[in-house]
């Protein structure tokens, strides 16, 4: 079966990442993996470098971002401590995608930034054409709905989610992280979901 990692940070994902890109894309090919993605988080730093790489090494590579998604406005710098930014894996699909995570990270950068570089909803739905969504780690809107056994806010999250990315746009994202208690109710509430 094939398998190609999604969600991978490198060490341009600062103080979570460690992995260089050269490591990265031996692991890959290691693995027998023909794809390989880049998100790290709230940057696209190594972007350039790790596409030349992976063209080289025979690898296709798919160019993406982790993105923090603000609660609320991007420009709101006031955040509670119990209004967290959520996670939001962002996948280009093609040159459009590629062009919009450019402005998504530019934006979250000069207009959103408060601790993190943030986008929000407003301008993801503006940037979204070319861009596959994951619904992202445990730190996602989606994932934290039903860690905290809010279901019927989760589904309609899912929901506005698909609609805005469009039919095989967005994807629920199951990661196994057997120490980590909540991972495995997440990840059996995003199959529920994903049945449903």
């Amino acid at each position: 079966m094939k398998f190609t990692h999604l969600h991978v940070h490198s060490h341009y994902s600062l103080l979570d990442g460690l992995t260089k890109i050269d490591e990265l894309i031996q692991k890959a090919k290691d693995e027998g993996c023909d794809s390989l993605a880049l998100t790290d988080h709230g940057v696209m730093y190594g972007a350039i470098e790790f596409y030349q790489k992976c063209k080289k090494a025979g690898i296709k590579p798919i160019i993406g971002v982790e993105a923090y998604l603000a609660p609320g406005s991007r420009f709101d710098k006031n955040v509670k401590s119990d209004e967290r930014n959520y996670h939001l894996t962002l996948l280009a699909k093609d040159k459009i995608g590629y062009k919009n995570l450019i402005k998504l990270t530019s934006i979250a950068h000069l207009e959103g930034f408060y601790y993190k570089p943030r986008i929000d909803w407003e301008v993801l739905t503006k940037h979204k054409d070319g861009i596959i969504a994951l619904s992202a780690c445990l730190a996602g809107e989606i994932p934290r709905l039903i860690a905290a056994d809010k279901l019927d806010k989760a589904r309609k999250r899912i929901l506005e989610y698909a609609a805005v990315f469009g039919s095989g746009n967005f994807y629920l994202e199951l990661q196994n992280h057997p120490n980590l208690k909540s991972q495995e109710k997440v990840n059996q509430g995003l199959i529920n979901f994903s049945r449903e």
